[in-house]
């Protein structure tokens, strides 16, 4: 396995996957989308958004956004209104998952197909997401090799995770085992519960570290996550030599400036949020040709080491401009290594 991408020889899903500005041959376009996100102030959801919109206009779609700001009676109302004006395909990232159930009813009941983006519901008909166990797991294999080349083949852990969700679970479990084929005797000092949040993470790690300061690397389930027990790590006046920080997502700017400015910063499991967006609506076009598409449509990720994110990016000191024919190079695997079901056995 690589250790800057991960790329798996699978192309099943090959098919769904349009370059820039290509539309599906002798499909019909959709002309109105309606995507209902969950938290639209986010980085991640700007830049899902972002290709969103930049594949619909390159396919002459319409597409109309509406922000949940993480409240579902919002998104009910939201994606009601879609619907009663009768957009030709809805996408949604959920709030929660009960409360969008009776929202697949409404769009079925209305002829209306819905892709929903991040997160399974029951009833769904597909879902666009990565493979966040896949995602932790090649990141952990980049970050054994990198303690195996540069600290001595010596691993000691401050998982900065998210127990809430099963996603952010995933990506723990899978960056401990991708380690763990490198470095077998590689060790989870502390297993901190950051809450996805820049604040939260550093005051767990904060107390973390006050407490056992001997660990050697940091891996955050999210960019705020790592860049929290970095921040948490600085202030208790420790040096960076030695040090080495895993974060997860690519969401915005922070973890190009992270790797640029910080020296410990050094791996990001990238998760291109544009690609995402820009899949979505393969998918919605898909379905709205009644062809049909896998209950999971995996967008790519990748471990990126160091200055390897140029690969993937442009950035001119404000704006970051995704690099589409490396992004949509990347193969992602026809099915996941570990699902939710995995973290029940």
């Amino acid at each position: 396995m690589p250790v800057t991408k991960f790329l798996s020889t699978a192309a099943a899903l090959a098919g769904l996957l349009l370059l820039p500005g290509q539309a599906p041959a002798a499909d019909a376009m959709p002309k109105r989308i309606g995507y209902v996100t969950n938290y639209a102030t986010h980085e991640w959801y700007q830049n899902v958004i972002k290709g969103m919109k930049a594949h619909g206009k390159d396919l002459g779609i319409d597409v109309e956004v509406q922000d949940a700001n993480l409240d579902i009676a919002k998104q009910v109302a939201a994606a009601e209104d879609f619907i009663a004006k009768g957009v030709d395909v809805l996408i949604i990232t959920p709030v929660n998952e009960e409360g969008v159930v009776p929202l697949l009813r409404k769009a079925k009941a209305a002829g209306i197909p819905v892709v929903l983006e991040g997160n399974p519901v029951k009833g769904m008909t597909t879902m666009v997401a990565i493979c966040d166990y896949d995602t932790g797991y090649a990141a952990g294999v980049a970050a054994g090799a990198y303690a195996k080349d540069k600290l001595g083949g010596k691993a000691r852990v401050m998982n900065v995770g998210l127990k809430l969700l099963t996603a952010t679970q995933l990506r723990s479990m899978g960056f401990m085992d991708g380690m763990h084929t490198v470095l077998p005797d590689a060790v989870m000092v502390h297993d901190l519960d950051g809450g996805g949040n820049p604040d939260r993470a550093l005051e767990v790690s904060s107390a973390a570290l006050a407490q056992n300061g001997d660990i050697n690397i940091i891996y955050g389930i999210n960019d705020s996550s790592s860049l929290g027990g970095l921040q948490a790590w600085k202030a208790a006046g420790k040096s960076q030599d030695g040090l080495l920080v895993v974060g997860t997502g690519g969401e915005g700017l922070a973890f190009i400036n992270a790797i640029e400015k910080e020296p410990s910063y050094r791996i990001e499991a990238a998760m291109f949020p544009e690609k995402e967006g820009y899949t979505t609506i393969d998918a919605a076009v898909k379905l709205f040709n009644k062809q049909e598409v896998p209950p999971h449509i995996v967008s790519p990720t990748a471990a990126v080491i160091g200055e390897d994110w140029k690969t993937f990016y442009d950035y001119d000191g404000s704006t970051r401009t995704i690099k589409w024919d490396a992004v949509n190079a990347l193969v992602p695997p026809a099915k996941c290594m570990k699902t939710a079901a995995d973290l029940k056995k």
